[in-house]
Parts: structure tokens; sequence; C-alpha cells
């Protein structure tokens, strides 16, 4: 049932920002920096912590579970540091999943030829 819940609660996240592409002037640019700083807004007021717990993957791997992520990292690290954790939270605790991202686009740079999009 873990899989359903899942695929529903990322899928209605995913269809929300097709919904905000197709029937509105947003970007893609700005439609992703929504939904970040969503993600941040519903975690600090604490709405985000139990749909992710419920929901798992389908809700901490679309955008808004980013946001989410940078909130509790700096959350975290204001409690162990002081003020310095609210420069330094979100960075470590999304560091993994940034470098995983890097890394993935220099292979796909070095394994692929890029061509002209016309």
């Amino acid at each position: 049932m873990n899989f359903v819940w899942a695929f529903l609660v990322g899928g209605a996240i995913c269809v929300a920002g097709q919904l905000l592409l197709d029937l509105t002037s947003l970007t893609p640019a700005r439609i992703l920096v929504l939904y970040v700083v969503l993600g941040v807004v519903l975690s600090a007021l604490g709405w985000y912590g139990p749909l992710a717990e419920f929901a798992g993957a389908g809700a901490t791997v679309p955008l808004i579970g980013f946001g989410h992520l940078l909130a509790q990292g700096v959350l975290e690290s204001v409690e162990r540091l002081g003020l310095l954790g609210a420069f330094t939270g979100g960075f470590s605790a999304a560091s993994a999943g940034i470098c995983g991202s890097l890394t993935a686009g220099v292979l796909a740079a070095l394994l692929f030829k890029s061509r002209d999009q016309n």
C-alpha cells in the first residue's frame, strides 16, 4: 500500500505542476522556485513532515520535498550551532542530493553527445 500512496501523492504534486504550466503564464523556472518555497513554508507550518511520513518517496522526491529537506536541515543546524546553522544547515542537509545530481549531470555530459534542439 506504501507504493500506492507514494504514487498518488507524487502524482498529485506533478499534476499540480502541470496544471500550473498549462493554465498560467508561469515559466518552469518560477514553478520550480514556487515548489521549493512551498516545501519550506509547509515544513515550517509542520504540515509537510506528516505528509512525507505518510507518502514516503511520493512526497520527498519532488521539489517540494527538497524545500522540506532544506528547512529541516536549517532547523537542526540552528539547534546545534545557533545563528551560523541558519546559513549552513540547508547546504549540509542537501549536500548528498546535490552532489548526486551534479555527478549524474557530468556523467551524462561525458557519455552522451549533445546536439542542437532544432
